[in-house]
């Protein structure tokens, strides 16, 4: 019935409700696919990478410390159930690939392979590419992918994240012959990645911890409120500042707005960040959004000036932000907003995380603002809104009247 189903919509022959009989995140990823030209009639996936190239990815994979855990969890489980175990980056590149030998050879013939991309746009509806844009669990079963050949498969992917930030890291997948589906492949690769991220998790603190050793003397011996974090704002010390567990990332030579300390120019230390406040609490700051820019622009100023590079969705973001004050808006607004519906609530968190961390405590969280002790200067967008593109549904852009 898939495969009736798959070339009747691929050939333009569907007829009314035939879409609707498959599954609906099946429908969106056929969609998008067909959209970016991907052929379904395709070989393999362009590539792969050199294997110097797979090599340095996995060297710097921040999935690399917990791969031990994941194999703990899957590799035995895959070689019983004739699959593979899949580890891949935030590309769709994969760079660890172990389990059923038999399978193994299977999967070269399709280009499964260290160092092949296996995104929606490179090959089509998969569950590791799924994963990836839909941001969470997927089960792709036989013909559910738009790939003819890889229709004798059945594959099941989750996402993790970065537990400190909610960045996407890579994706765990279980791929083997279509007849081996089981439904609880789905509950086992998600408890994985939960073990992965609890694994993420107890680094951070271990960190935190040895940060701690360093920043609590340090406070104790100055003057006035001031907090110690690591990379990521995550707060080791406070003196004078209680129940604050995170701050936006520190950058050197840019102000941060910490809530309480005003504008905090960032000190590095040993394994993280000095924050007071500057000039005794009497610098200001000051975000401007140069819209007419290419790419658009957040212009901060303060003790020092700094200009970020937006990309179109974090502009229509702050756009947003701007527009609703010290209100805010929480995730689900901010869906709505971009997308036109509350659906999208993984990836509006995902963006806002990587925003936060890029513009240094000029917003806030719980709910999305622009931190108080920021000066925004509203010139350029007076004429400017956030529409959605009527051709590519759920698509906001940013416009100029």
């Amino acid at each position: 019935m898939l495969s009736r189903l798959h070339d009747a919509v691929l050939s333009g022959d569907a007829r009314p409700g035939d879409a609707a009989r498959a599954r609906r995140l099946v429908t969106r990823s056929w969609d998008r696919v067909r959209a970016q030209g991907v052929d379904p009639d395709a070989g393999e996936p362009p590539g792969p990478l050199d294997a110097a190239v797979v090599e340095q990815r996995r060297s710097t994979s921040p999935l690399a410390p917990v791969l031990p855990a994941l194999r703990s969890a899957l590799t035995s489980v895959a070689e019983d159930a004739r699959h593979v175990m899949v580890v891949c980056d935030a590309d769709g590149v994969l760079l660890w690939r172990e389990g059923s030998t038999a399978v193994r050879r299977r999967a070269d013939a399709l280009g499964f392979t260290e160092g092949a991309e296996w995104s929606e746009q490179s090959v089509g509806t998969n569950a590791i590419g799924t994963a990836l844009a839909e941001g969470g669990p997927v089960q792709i079963f036989s013909a559910e992918h738009f790939v003819r050949s890889h229709h004798g498969w059945t594959c099941t992917a989750a996402p993790v994240h970065d537990p400190r930030s909610g960045e996407l890291l890579g994706v765990v997948d279980l791929s083997g012959p279509a007849e081996t589906i089981h439904p609880t492949t789905v509950a086992l690769v998600s408890t994985a990645v939960r073990l992965a991220e609890a694994g993420l998790w107890q680094r951070h603190e271990a960190r935190l911890d040895a940060l701690r050793t360093i920043g609590a003397p340090m406070l104790a011996g100055s003057n006035g409120p001031g907090l110690v974090v690591d990379d990521h704002g995550w707060v080791a010390a406070a003196s004078g500042l209680p129940g604050v567990e995170r701050v936006a990332a520190p950058v050197a030579e840019r102000l941060i707005a910490v809530h309480g300390l005003g504008p905090c120019l960032p000190e590095p230390v040993p394994g993280g960040w000095l924050l007071r406040p500057a000039s005794g609490g009497s610098a200001r700051m000051r975000l401007r959004l140069d819209l007419d820019a290419r790419p658009p622009q957040a212009v901060v100023e303060g003790t020092t000036r700094w200009v970020h590079p937006l990309s179109t969705r974090h502009a229509e973001v702050l756009v947003l932000l701007a527009r609703a004050g010290a209100a805010g808006l929480d995730a689900a607004a901010l869906s709505d907003g971009l997308y036109g519906d509350r659906a999208h609530l993984v990836t509006v968190r995902a963006e806002m995380s990587r925003l936060r961390r890029n513009l240094g405590g000029i917003l806030l969280a719980r709910p999305y603002r622009i931190a108080p002790e920021v000066e925004l200067d509203l010139r350029g967008l007076a004429h400017s809104r956030v529409v959605r593109d009527s051709t590519a549904p759920g698509v906001a852009a940013l416009r100029r009247d």
